[in-house]
């Protein structure tokens, strides 16, 4: 019986010692999780102010710039991004360059406005761009494509 009496002692320390390492490993797996939790809040965040860049974009643009873009816009800075309108299409110069060369075509819409084809459409690439997250490091683009009616013309 003097023997075992250190055996009671010993045992209780190794399952202190056990329940430490889980309680320690817990710790360490919480806080991670708060802080993959805290990156997926940001993202978020990034999107709807990337989608709100787009939206105020639309709201401080007239139809009548939309529909006579003749140059790439980039002076936009909206809901703490940077959104930068393209009228399209983008054609390769032969150099390898792309030049913009808009030009007014054949709407996309279901159903024509006339018989007469007399609405065109000139379609425009909005671009918003946020940064977000520790040092700026992460980035969400949205981009967004839209068409402005014009009118043709004669109908001819």
């Amino acid at each position: 019986m003097n023997k075992q009496k250190g055996v009671v002692l010993f045992f209780a320390l190794i399952v202190l010692i056990l329940m430490t390492v889980i309680g320690v490993a817990l710790a360490v797996n919480s806080t991670q999780s708060l802080r993959m939790a805290g990156a997926g809040a940001e993202r978020i965040e990034a999107k709807a102010l990337a989608d709100g860049g787009v939206a105020a974009v639309l709201l401080n643009k007239t139809q009548a710039f939309l529909a006579t873009m003749t140059t790439i816009d980039d002076q936009n800075s909206f809901s703490g991004g940077k959104q930068v309108l393209t009228p399209l299409p983008l054609v390769d110069d032969g150099a390898g360059n792309l030049i913009v060369q808009p030009k007014n075509v054949s709407c996309q819409r279901s159903a024509a406005a006339s018989g007469t084809d007399l609405f065109k459409c000139r379609r425009i690439e909005i671009s918003s761009q946020v940064s977000f997250g520790r040092d700026n490091l992460g980035q969400v683009l949205v981009v967004t494509g839209i068409e402005q009616e014009v009118l043709s013309g004669s109908g001819s």
